[in-house]
Order: C-alpha cells, then sequence, then structure tokens
C-alpha cells in the first residue's frame, strides 16, 4: 500500500470541507467528494457544495458531475471512486462526506445482499403508498432494530430495502452487514469531527437560515417537477415542496428542515461513532494539530 487515503466525516454543517480543502492544500492534494447529493449539479445551495472559490482553490472530484434525472447508486459510486483514488497521482488523497453508507463503500466494500423476488419490492412500494412510511419503519424497528438504528429511516428508499431483504429471505438485513469484502489497494486515516449537541444545532440552525438567503426556495421551485426522483427525497427539498403545495407556511417549512436536519445530523454520529478506527477532533482543532496526528500515523 503506497497511497493513504484520509477520510472526514461527521455530521451535517460541522465543518468538514473547510477541514478538507485545508488538509488537501497541506499535502497538496485532490479532494474526493462522499456526500451522495453533492453530485447533483442542479441542486448546489440545499447540499451545501463547495463554492466555486473552493473548488478552484483545490481540485475535487464529484461535484456536480451529474444530474439529478441520472440514475446513480452507491456502487456505481464505489467503482467510480476507486478509479478516481488509483488515478490520481499523489500519495494521499483527501475523501470527506457525511454519507456514511458512500464512504463505507469506499473505504471497505459494500456488502452483499442476495437477491429477492422484486414483486416483494412492488408490494413495499404499494405499501409505502398505502400506509405511508411510518408503518414500514415500524416493521423494520420490530424486525430489524439494529437496521433501524444505523440507518437513514427518514429514506423511504433505504426502508424499502431493508424490508425487502427481511420479507425475501427471513433474514436480517443487518445481518449481512460487515461482512468480508474485497481488499483495498490504500490505506485510510479516518478523522472525524464533533463538537457539544448543542453547538451542532446552533450551526444547523445558521446553515439552513444561510441558505434560505441564498435562494433555496428558488432552487427548490426549480427542480419541483422532478419532485419525485429519489435526489431531490433529502432534507430541504421535501419540507418546501409541502410549502410550495400549501400544505404549510413558509416559516413552518423552514422550521422543519431544521429539524430535520439536526434528526439527520444525530444519525450521522451514531453511524459514525460505531466505527472504532475513526479519530475524533473538536470541530474547532487547528488544523495543525490533526495534520501533526496524521503524520504520525504515515
Amino acid at each position: 500500500m503506497n497511497k493513504t487515503l484520509i477520510s472526514i466525516v461527521g455530521p451535517t454543517g460541522i465543518g468538514k470541507t473547510s477541514l478538507s480543502i485545508k488538509l488537501a492544500t497541506a499535502f497538496q492534494t485532490e479532494i474526493i467528494s462522499a456526500d451522495s447529493r453533492q453530485f447533483f449539479r442542479e441542486i448546489p445551495i440545499g447540499t451545501a457544495a463547495p463554492t466555486p472559490e473552493e473548488q478552484n482553490t483545490v481540485t475535487h472530484h464529484f461535484i456536480h458531475n451529474k444530474s439529478i434525472t441520472e440514475p446513480y447508486t452507491v456502487g456505481d459510486f464505489e467503482r467510480e471512486a476507486i478509479s478516481c483514488i488509483d488515478s490520481i497521482q499523489k500519495p494521499i488523497v483527501i475523501m470527506v462526506g457525511g454519507s456514511g453508507l458512500y464512504v463505507q463503500a469506499v473505504v471497505h466494500g459494500l456488502d452483499y445482499f442476495p437477491d429477492v423476488d422484486e414483486h416483494i419490492r412492488t408490494q413495499l412500494n404499494s405499501d409505502l403508498k398505502l400506509k405511508g412510511l411510518s408503518a414500514l419503519q415500524n416493521e423494520l424497528k420490530k424486525h430489524d432494530p439494529k437496521a433501524y438504528e444505523i440507518m437513514a429511516i427518514e429514506n423511504p428508499h433505504r426502508v424499502i430495502r431493508a424490508l425487502e431483504i427481511y420479507r425475501g429471505t427471513g433474514e436480517k438485513y443487518s445481518s449481512f452487514l460487515g461482512k468480508e469484502k474485497n481488499k483495498r489497494k490504500f490505506k485510510t486515516i479516518q478523522i472525524g469531527l464533533t463538537a457539544e449537541r448543542s453547538v451542532v444545532y446552533e450551526r444547523i440552525n445558521r446553515r439552513v437560515d444561510m441558505m434560505m438567503e441564498q435562494g433555496l426556495l428558488d432552487e427548490v421551485k426549480s427542480v419541483a417537477e422532478h419532485r419525485n426522483l429519489n435526489a431531490l427525497n433529502t432534507v430541504g427539498y421535501k419540507e418546501l415542496f409541502q410549502y410550495l403545495d400549501g400544505n404549510c407556511t413558509l416559516e413552518f417549512a423552514v422550521e422543519e428542515i431544521k429539524k430535520n436536519s439536526r434528526r439527520f445530523a444525530k444519525r450521522q454520529f451514531t453511524w459514525f461513532k460505531k466505527q472504532d478506527h475513526t479519530k475524533w477532533f473538536d470541530f474547532s482543532t487547528p488544523v495543525e494539530e490533526i495534520q501533526a496526528y496524521i503524520n504520525t500515523v504515515l
């Protein structure tokens, strides 16, 4: 292994982008984004993508490289990210993102899941329409509490995927996690950023207000015709679609974005805290201290 991947993780709004640029500058290397929504070029505000100025400072990969209308899976990302790491002619590569499954796919590889009858997914999608997401969430919590705890349960596609494995095999989705996977040709140093919960929540609230000032509502309007796409089934868009439909006030929608972002951050903490190979730093730690730690591991 003659290459090292520095993976920067943590909850939304904690400062991962800023740290990644500082470290990439210090190590004179490039950045791979592992944020599952920053791939899409139509939604830069709501996904807090790096600004053009930030992207000009350091070479970024997987930022605005896809359209929301293009199907793109975590498996696609795994293959392309591994290829990208191999192609970067640097001994160190930085990867940054809070999408746990996408980070895991690159660092460890995806878990194997057996094929199940496609009619099971059809039935689950029907149940989603007739009974709502909460009914499926409760079913998952009953039969596979571990999966319920670690996955993004607000994402119906993830919940359906877990339930189709359970219904189709009788085995828990979580039982297929963590099996031996393909070896990587690089070693990984995973850096986590953390802070007191109140600090994280305050940063999230400020970020949402800033997004609104930057024109998030107009961005949501511009993609409203594609609202049923998976790429838009995410915090910041779902809530404002409800406002555009006349189901709530704008003020209420914004507060829902903040609330759901805080819930998402909590799930991110749960996911990454379970990974004992992560070295955690307070978000205010000077970059020089983090760089010094990396150098000792290198």
